[in-house]
């Protein structure tokens, strides 16, 4: 049991400093789609926190661009649609 607790509280740690590179800019959106085929930390990571984290995106332009990407508020990395990442990318380069 505490491998286990020791595991998951490794686990937030790292996602909480994915987060923060995304928050300071040193990673974009398109690095964190690519990583997520590769990476089981990325693909769990919701979309939501990621999409808050990118600079200049609040909580109702994050829940603006998820909804015209038709992206369902718990949804994570890992279970968008190639339509629904272009559809992100292309919102988010505009």
């Amino acid at each position: 049991r505490s491998e286990a607790l020791a595991k998951a509280a490794a686990v937030r740690k790292a996602r909480s400093e994915l987060i923060e590179q995304i928050r300071k800019g040193s990673v974009s959106l398109a690095q964190v789609l690519e990583r997520a085929d590769k990476e089981d930390l990325v693909k769990k990571t919701k979309v939501a926190a990621v999409i808050k984290a990118l600079p200049g995106i609040g909580p109702v332009k994050a829940a603006k661009l998820m909804d015209e990407a038709d992206i369902p508020v718990d949804r994570r990395i890992g279970g968008l649609g190639s339509r629904q990442r272009a559809a992100l990318l292309e919102a988010l380069t505009n």
